[in-house]
């Protein structure tokens, strides 16, 4: 509501401003297209995202010297901290990158956001870059109509950066109208009120804008047709760099506590620096000019003046937080703490932020159907069966197991599926269904969720007929017919002897042994499933069990093949080694080629 209210209240103000004031329209049109442009530009690379550039920031953060210099030069490029922010609190929320990892992504991106301040104060503002806007917006626009994903991104980075510069070119041309008629000098505050007031200002214009970028895009402008004072400016800057961090904090509303603890990361990070400049403006200010005139820039050119100045406090910020990466982040996890009752029911890795990407999409849908697997199936089925996990687990032998298992556990097993598993796969279902509709899957990554669903499915019907078998588990188990008792005995070690190969497989580095193991206990189930059973034939050709005896073992027969068959299938799904980030990753068929 308060939220609404500030968007309706903006829009009057506005409203009002144009009205009254229209010698600002040239500027304020010259800031919402260089914000469209900036909102195509963010589009056009989230083309590129979905594979190479997901796998690069991966694989930087296992150090953190390489994941800041990753950060500062993919935001330089792509020229959107925001982006990376929104990639970053979407990888961490899975569980893809450490909060290390990510703080190191986010500490570069704010180096790598100083790059815009460089490209309007040595570019944008020296030529006529209307110029140079409209060819981009030609050809932006032409493959952005294309059919093929990567001509349409191409053409919405073309786009992006022509708007970009036609949103610059208006405001420069905007400023110089308006300085005729107001000279906002007048209003200059000169000292550390002006500091303190001009770094307030800064940040509310930038959590207007939500970009750093518009928002330094409109200090240099400004700065450059002689509207504010270099002073001022640099404390603008300043501002714009803690403002900034709101499209970090929105973005992590719909993540879990590991995305708002990079949110929090980024807070501290761009407030600490923030104060740093602030109390240290007249120094740095001393060393951008020393520096400045030691590489030739002018002492009129305070635009440059002002990038340097803008670059030069966010690598010292880096440089101040990196002794305190570890207590910031013990801080963190004190703050923001993953609640201890939080149930198998209740989604672990699924939540609005992964659906931004499809690479953090299927590794959640991944990593939550693992979940679901390892805790509640494994559970439903081993209870169900009168089996305590940590017996499974264990170093006893199947028939070990059975003796000891004496305990009826009282396993209510549809109580155990509505409460533990019903909800969980709905969700799963509903965010795979959610991405196949909504995101711009690769082939591989499709297939990938087809698989998951598959797996999600299957684990509902382990447990349909896990239900039906331990029924007469329970009704044999103290059984005076020997031979019932003898039957569900072997029933009970076979499950026994799968569910052990499949932890070990999926627990073990050396899978492949255990793999192929797996294999050939499903060839075997198969193989039983159409094979009558001698044994039982034997035993009620001999009158040791009557009829009702004789359908309940031919039955939990065909429900103990399914079981093992979609025990190892849910298994084969969910642990083969398949990298979800690489929309034309290789695909694998052989058991030794899944584990090269």
């Amino acid at each position: 509501m308060i939220k609404k209210s500030f968007f309706y209240s903006f829009l009057v103000v506005l409203a009002i401003v144009l009205v009254f004031y229209p010698d600002l329209e040239p500027i304020l049109a010259g800031v919402a297209i260089l914000l469209f442009g900036m909102i195509m530009l963010e589009e056009g690379f989230k083309v590129f995202t979905k594979g190479p550039l997901q796998n690069i920031l991966k694989k930087a953060t296992e150090k953190l010297y390489k994941s800041i210099a990753a950060g500062a030069l993919v935001t330089a490029l792509i020229q959107s901290s925001s982006l990376l922010s929104i990639i970053t609190i979407s990888f961490i929320s899975t569980g893809l990158i450490s909060l290390t990892g990510g703080m190191g992504l986010i500490f570069g991106a704010n180096i790598g956001s100083t790059a815009t301040a460089w490209l309007i104060a040595g570019f944008g503002l020296n030529i006529n870059i209307s110029t140079l806007a409209m060819p981009m917006l030609v050809f932006g626009i032409i493959f952005s109509v294309q059919k093929r994903v990567s001509l349409r991104g191409i053409g919405n980075v073309l786009a992006g950066l022509g708007f970009f510069f036609l949103g610059i070119h208006y405001m420069k041309e905007g400023f110089d109208v308006f300085k005729e008629y107001i000279d906002l000098n007048q209003y200059a505050i000169p000292g550390f009120l002006g500091i303190v007031v001009y770094t307030g200002i800064g940040i509310v214009v930038t959590t207007i804008l939500q970009s750093s970028a518009a928002t330094m895009a409109l200090v240099l402008t400004a700065l450059a047709a002689g509207q504010i004072e270099y002073e001022n400016a640099l404390a603008l800057a300043i501002g714009a760099n803690v403002g900034t961090t709101i499209t970090a904090i929105l973005g992590s509303l719909s993540s879990n506590m590991a995305g708002k603890r990079l949110a929090g990361a980024h807070l501290i990070f761009n407030v600490v620096t923030g104060i740093i400049a602030i109390a240290f403006i007249y120094p740095l200010a001393d060393l951008v000019k020393y520096l400045s005139d030691a590489v030739g820039i002018s002492s009129g050119n305070f635009m440059l003046r002002l990038a340097m100045f803008h670059t030069l406090f966010n690598v010292l910020g880096v440089i101040v937080m990196l002794p305190l990466m570890k207590t910031i982040q013990k801080f963190l996890m004190r703050f923001f703490v993953e609640k201890d009752d939080k149930g198998i029911e209740e989604p672990k890795y699924l939540n609005e932020t992964i659906l931004q990407f499809p690479g953090t999409t299927v590794s959640a849908l991944v990593k939550e159907s693992k979940y679901l697997y390892e805790n509640a199936v494994f559970e439903i089925v081993a209870h169900a069966l009168n089996i305590h996990r940590t017996d499974i687990i264990s170093e006893l032998s199947p028939k070990e197991i059975v003796e000891k298992s004496k305990m009826d556990l009282n396993a209510d097993v549809r109580n155990l599926y509505y409460n533990k598993v019903k909800t969980i796969y709905g969700e799963i279902i509903r965010y795979a269904t959610t991405a196949q509709g909504t995101l711009n899957l690769g082939k591989n990554q499709i297939d990938r969720i087809s698989e998951i669903v598959v797996a999600n499915r299957k684990m509902v019907e382990i447990i349909k007929a896990v239900l039906e078998m331990s029924i007469n588990v329970d009704l044999y188990r103290d059984s005076k017919n020997v031979h019932m008792v003898d039957q569900y005995t072997k029933f009970r070690k076979k499950i026994i002897k799968v569910l052990r190969v499949i932890y070990l497989f999926r627990t073990l580095e050396d899978k492949e042994q255990h793999y192929n193991k797996l294999l050939a206990l499903r060839k075997k189930a198969k193989e039983r499933k159409h094979k009558t059973n001698k044994s039982i034939n034997s035993l009620i050709r001999e009158n040791l069990i009557d009829a009702k005896m004789a359908s309940s073992l031919v039955n939990d027969k065909d429900n103990l093949n399914d079981i093992i068959k979609n025990l190892i299938s849910v298994a084969e799904l969910l642990y083969v080694e398949k990298d979800s980030l690489l929309e034309n990753g290789k695909q694998y068929h052989t058991a030794e080629a899944r584990f090269v």
